[in-house]
C-alpha cells in the first residue's frame, strides 16, 4: 500500500534539504555588501558613512523578491553609502541578529554615525521595497559635513584654521548634493567643505567663478587657491582633492576588485541629488596596513619618537607657534630591556599603532611623542597641568600651544587604552569635537619667562 505525502512533509523536508549554513542571496559579485558577525562592528558600527542593513534568510520569500530591487539601490548608492545584508540563517550570525532584535525577514534597518563612535543611530526601514524608496531613505540620512556660507562669513570660515585645506562648491541650488556630502565624508578629518550659492556675488568675483557648478580648493598655509576644471564627478575630484590630503580609507572590500582604482570610481555629478548612479571609489586598506594579531590590540611594532629631554619637549610642542601633539607621559624604564608597565605600555603601543597606520595610508595626522619620567619637563608638564604626580602612572594628552588649549585622555570614559579607544579619542580632536580645556600660564615655554620675569620683579620688590 502506498502512502500519501502530506504537503506539510514535503515542506518540511525541502526546508530540512536546505543547509544550515547555506550560502547567502548576494554572490561576491553582487554590490550589496555581505556582512558577518565577525565584520559587522568594523564595517557597519565603526564606519562614517550611513549604511542601510538587510537582515535576512536565503529561503525567504519577500527577501528573495527584494533582492533585486536592493542590488539596484546599492548600485545607486555606490561611494554615497553603504547597502549590506547579513544572512541570518547562518549560525555564526545568529547571535547578532538576535541582538539587532530581528523577528521577521526581511528586516532592512538604517545606521547612522552618532557622535559616539561605534554606536551609530539605528532606525527600522519602514519605506516601499523599491530600489527609489530605499535610495531616497538613505540619501536623506547621509551626514552633512557641508558648511553653508555667504559673503558675509566666508572670509572667517576660510581663515579659520588657516592650515587646513578646504573646498567651496559654487552651485545655484540652496540643498547640498549626496556627492558632495560623500566628498566630505572621504576628506573627513583632513580637509573642511562649504558651499555658496551663486548669487554671493563678492566670493564669486573674488575667486574667479564663472560657472555653476564650480568647485575652488583653498590649498592652506597662505597658498593661493586653485579652481578646479576637470569633470564634476567623483573620481576626478578625489584625484583632485589628492594634491592636498589623500580620502580616508574604509574598510569595506571593493567589489569590483578587478577595476582600477580610477575605473571604479562614481560617475555621478555634484549635482546630482534624487538618485544618484555609479560605481564606488574602492577604499581597499593596504595589505602592510591590516593587522596580523586581534582587533584592538596594539603591537608597538612601529615605536613613536621619545622626547628624553626637556629642550627636546619644548622645541616640538611647548612654543607659541607648536600645532597640535599628543604625549604620552610615563613611567622611565629601569633597566634597557625592561618593558613598561601596564597601562603605559598598551597607552604608547596604541598611539604607535594608530600613527603607523596613518603614515601607511599617508593621511595627515598630528604627531605623537613618548615622554618618559627621566625627561624632567615631564613632571613640570604634569604639574602645570594639574595631572597625576606618580612617575610611576601614565597620562595621554593632547595640546596646541598655538591655540592654547590641552586634552587629557581619561580612560575612565572607556576600555582604559586599547587602539579603539584611543583612536576614537583622537578622531574626535581630528573633527574638532569635544571639550578641551585652556592652556595654564606657564606651560608654553615663552610664558614660562614671562612668569620668571614676574616672579624676580615681585621679589624685588
Amino acid at each position: 500500500m502506498m502512502l500519501r505525502s502530506s504537503p506539510f512533509l514535503l515542506i518540511a523536508s525541502l526546508l530540512a534539504a536546505i543547509p544550515a549554513n547555506a550560502d547567502g542571496l548576494y554572490t561576491k559579485n553582487s554590490p550589496v555588501l555581505q556582512v558577518n558577525h565577525k565584520n559587522y562592528d568594523q564595517l557597519i558600527a565603526h564606519t562614517n558613512y550611513t549604511s542601510i542593513v538587510e537582515f535576512y534568510a536565503p529561503w525567504c520569500g519577500h527577501c528573495q523578491n527584494l533582492k533585486p530591487a536592493y542590488e539596484k539601490a546599492a548600485k545607486n548608492l555606490d561611494g554615497l553609502a553603504k547597502v549590506a545584508a547579513v544572512n541570518c540563517d547562518d549560525d555564526d550570525n545568529k547571535q547578532l541578529c538576535g541582538q539587532m532584535g530581528i523577528r521577521g525577514f526581511p528586516t532592512l534597518k538604517i545606521m547612522t554615525p552618532s557622535k559616539k563612535p561605534g554606536k551609530p543611530r539605528m532606525e527600522d526601514y519602514q519605506g516601499a521595497r523599491s530600489a527609489k524608496a530605499i535610495v531616497e531613505a538613505v540619501v536623506d540620512r547621509i551626514p552633512n559635513h557641508v558648511k553653508k556660507v555667504t559673503d558675509k562669513d566666508i572670509e572667517d570660515w576660510t581663515s579659520q584654521d588657516p592650515e587646513v585645506p578646504k573646498v567651496v562648491l559654487f552651485t545655484e541650488k540652496g540643498t547640498t548634493s549626496a556627492l558632495i556630502r560623500a566628498l566630505a565624508i572621504d576628506f573627513l578629518g583632513t580637509v573642511k567643505f562649504a558651499q555658496i550659492r551663486s548669487k554671493e556675488t563678492g566670493a564669486v568675483d573674488r575667486l574667479g567663478v564663472t560657472k555653476f557648478p564650480s568647485i575652488v580648493l583653498i590649498p592652506g598655509d597662505n597658498r593661493d587657491p586653485i579652481l578646479y576644471d576637470g569633470e564634476l564627478k567623483k573620481g576626478p575630484i578625489i584625484d583632485f582633492l589628492s594634491q592636498v590630503a589623500s580620502p580616508n580609507p574604509d574598510p569595506a572590500p571593493n567589489a569590483s576588485s578587478n577595476k582600477s582604482p580610477k575605473a571604479a570610481r562614481s560617475s555621478a555629478t555634484v549635482e546630482d541629488q534624487d538618485e544618484p548612479t555609479g560605481s564606488p571609489d574602492p577604499k581597499v586598506v593596504p595589505d602592510d596596513a591590516k593587522e596580523s594579531k586581534p582587533a584592538g590590540v596594539p603591537s608597538n611594532a612601529h615605536p613613536i619618537p621619545t622626547l628624553s629631554t626637556v629642550e627636546d619637549l619644548e622645541s616640538a610642542c611647548l612654543t607659541p607657534k607648536s600645532k597640535t601633539c599628543v604625549l604620552a607621559l610615563h613611567p622611565e624604564l629601569k633597566e634597557a630591556d625592561s618593558e613598561l608597565p601596564e597601562p603605559a605600555k598598551t597607552a604608547v603601543a596604541s598611539l604607535s599603532d594608530i600613527a603607523h597606520k596613518h603614515t601607511v595610508r599617508k593621511t595627515k595626522l598630528f604627531p605623537f611623542y613618548s615622554v618618559p619620567a627621566i625627561n624632567t619637563g615631564s613632571k613640570t608638564l604634569r604639574d602645570g597641568l594639574g595631572l597625576s604626580q606618580s612617575q610611576d602612572s601614565v597620562e595621554v594628552i593632547a595640546l596646541n600651544g598655538r591655540r592654547g588649549w590641552w586634552r587629557r585622555y581619561d580612560p575612565s570614559d572607556s576600555k582604559e587604552y586599547g587602539v579603539a579607544a584611543v583612536e576614537a579619542w583622537i578622531d574626535a580632536i581630528r573633527m574638532g569635537e569635544g571639550s578641551r580645556e585652556k592652556l595654564p600660564e606657564g606651560v608654553i615655554v615663552s610664558q614660562k619667562e614671562e612668569a620668571k620675569e614676574k616672579q624676580a620683579d615681585h621679589d624685588e620688590l
